[in-house]
Formats: structure tokens, sequence, C-alpha cells
């Protein structure tokens, strides 16, 4: 018989240590694989949203409301700005480029971003069936918004007030689709984006505003996308813009961070637990092996007599260690990637980024080898007992 027979049968004529060895292990090595998909695609997609933009305007209030609304579109607006303040600051000599965003409204849980067609080009958005919107109450849906909605080019749509499902619905004002977007893997995915204008129509409609000149008084944006025409403005835009008591400016390099510090405080608490799992695992092996040599000093001295070596004895403990540390490695990335999926379903369904337990990092080649190794070094000390047997003291006391 071969070290894999014989380990195997051991193993599973011990099936509750077996069982418990590997569900620890599992356990910690799946909680340790979720947190690394789940926190690198966010990163990823945090950082991609808001790469290329120096500065978000709002209405004063919370610096990170304002990235998370506007950036993101995780979050509610702090209100809104006037249009005139708005291009006051867009025509800035510190100004490379402004984008303005008009929020409030959105279907079926996806928000309608009024914006023009520069916000598309800037996360690479490509129509993959028909075009961009080019006049007012024309509008285009990302990847993600279309494939869950279901509308495709031609098809009209009626927003409603308010960045959840159940607002009033702007019945009286439909949106037609005139594109489709192919999938960017920004928060592009996730929009219906439209011209500020539609968004304009649409209000000034619903507050029965027909005066033209009175509209025109009464535009506002929700915020201003800005990048920099110089490293200078880094340290005096901002305070430019903050010196005006109705406009808040932040920064997305900052509130991002500063978002991650506080998320990652609850990650590194998880990263710790998996962690202890895995050292109990370690332990768990250690103790079950140590078990086993006390109990089976009989049999491996007569494995000794029959002819296997001391390295051969030794590297029985080994690979049963091995076996233990592998399969509740397996069974742990299967169960990481699997609720990856799930915490994935769950996002989507609230509208939010596209998380997939489906990918493979390259972290996870050192998960798989530090959960390996700590099963094997847990082994090392009954396999060095095993191999220092003394054959004849053991089965003389037999």
């Amino acid at each position: 018989m071969n070290l894999a027979t014989i380990s195997i049968a051991y193993l599973r004529a011990r099936k509750l240590s077996t069982l418990l060895v590997v569900v620890l292990l599992a356990l910690g090595v799946g909680t340790i694989t979720l947190l690394a998909l789940v926190s690198s695609q966010i990163e990823e997609r945090m950082r991609r949203d808001a790469e290329g933009f120096d500065l978000v305007i709002g209405a004063k209030g919370s610096p990170m409301q304002i990235i998370l609304s506007s950036i993101y579109a995780l979050d509610v607006p702090t209100g809104n700005i006037p249009l005139a303040q708005a291009e006051e600051l867009a025509k800035h000599r510190m100004v490379k480029q402004a984008i303005p965003l008009a929020l409030g409204d959105s279907y079926k849980g996806f928000r309608i971003v009024g914006a023009p067609t520069d916000y598309v080009a800037h996360y690479g958005g490509e129509p993959a069936a028909g075009r961009l919107y080019a006049k007012p109450m024309e509008a285009v849906l990302g990847a993600t918004a279309a494939r869950t909605i279901g509308l495709g080019v031609g098809d009209a749509f009626s927003g409603a007030h308010g960045l959840d499902e159940g607002g009033d619905t702007h019945a009286d004002k439909p949106y037609t689709v005139v594109g489709v977007l192919g999938r960017t893997g920004s928060v592009l995915d996730r929009l219906v984006v439209t011209s500020v204008d539609s968004v304009w129509a649409v209000h000034e409609h619903a507050e029965g505003i027909d005066d033209p000149k009175v509209a025109q008084a009464e535009r506002e944006v929700t915020a201003l996308l800005i990048r920099y025409a110089s490293p200078l403005a880094v340290a005096m835009f901002p305070r430019y813009v903050n010196a005006n008591s109705t406009l808040q400016a932040a920064s997305p390099a900052y509130e991002t961070a500063r978002l991650f510090s506080i998320v990652g405080v609850a990650t590194d608490v998880m990263r710790a637990f998996a962690l202890v799992l895995i050292a109990a695992a370690g332990l768990s092996v250690f103790i079950a092996l140590y078990q086993a040599l006390e109990e089976r000093r009989y049999d491996l001295a007569v494995m000794r007599t029959l002819g296997a070596s001391a390295r051969r004895v030794m590297g029985l403990l080994l690979f049963e260690a091995l076996l233990l540390s592998a399969a509740g490695t397996l069974v742990g990335l299967f169960l990481g990637h699997l609720a990856a999926e799930a915490v994935g379903a769950l996002f989507r369904e609230a509208r939010q980024a596209d998380v997939t337990g489906w990918i493979w990092l390259p972290e996870e080649l050192l998960i798989v080898a530090a959960a390996i190794a700590v099963g094997v070094l847990a082994a090392v000390i009954p396999a060095w007992r095993a191999y220092r047997t003394d054959i004849a003291r053991t089965l003389a006391h037999a």
C-alpha cells in the first residue's frame, strides 16, 4: 500500500476529527478569500470611477456625501447649485474641464443622470446599439441598467422623482431610448444618461414653469466634475470654491481614501478572525496527529519491522497533514468564491457595484500556500516523534 492509500484510510476512520480540521480551515480560507475578492473589486471600481476627476463641487454639506452621490451614485446629493455659479466656475482659469451633472430622478432604481456626452466619453462609453443622445428627452442606458430593465433602442420610459423606486412618475414627459452602451466596468454601467436640458425640461414641466426667462433664472445643476488646468490649482482652487458660502469642494482622492480607512477597520477585524480560524485549524491538525501518533505507535512500529523506513513513517504523517490542509483549503476557496457571488447578487439587486465571485486573484495563490503551510508545519513535531520511534521499546510495551 502506498502513502496515499494508508493516509486516506486512516483519515476516513477518524471522520469527526478530520471534519473538524477541514471545517475550521475552510472557514478561515473562505473568509479571507471573500474579503480579498470583494474588497479588490470594489476598490478597483471605485478607483476607476474617480479616475481623471480632481475635484467635485456641490452644495454646502458633507464632502463625502458629495463624492458618493456624484462620482459613485451611492448617496443622495447635498442639494443643487445655481447654473450661473456653475458656469462661472467652469470658466475659471484653473479649470481645464468642468462636467455638470443634474441628478434627482431614477427609473426602476437606476439613477437618471443629466450630463453632456463628455461624461459618457470620460468612462469610455460607446454605444453597443443605437447612438448617443443629441436632443432633449433622448437617453442612453448603461450595460447593467439595460440588461436589468429590459429596455432597448426605441423604447420609451418615464422617470420617477427621487433616487429610489416608488417616487412620483413624470408620465407626461417620457424619455426615448436612443442607445445602449457597452460594458465599461464603471459607474456608467448602472446609469441612465441623458442631457442636462432633458432633466431641466422634466422638472420645469412638473413645476408648471412656462416662461423661458423664469426657467433660465431658476435652473440649477447638482454638481460639477472638475479637471485642473495646472498643478497650482490643487492648493488654490478648492479654497476659492469653499470661500463661497453656498458651495463645497470635495476631493475624490482624499474622500475615497478616508472611506477606505473607515471600511478598512471592519475588513481588518474580519481578516484577523479568519487568521484565528486558520491558526485554530493548524492547532487541530497538531492535536489530531499527535493523538494519532499515540494511538498508532504499535502500528507504526509494525510498519517499521515490515521494512518501512523512518523517513517513510515520518512522510506518512506529513502527507496526512497535507491532505487535511489541502482539503480544507479547496473547500474554503469554493466557499469564498460562492459567498462573493452571493454578495455580488445582493449588490446587483441594490443597484450597487458589480461584484462577482467567478474570478481568480493572484493573491489567492498566497492564501493557498499559507493555509497548506500551516497544516504541514503543525505536523512537524508529531512526524519527528514518529521518525524517532524506538521500535523495540514500543513493541515490548504493546
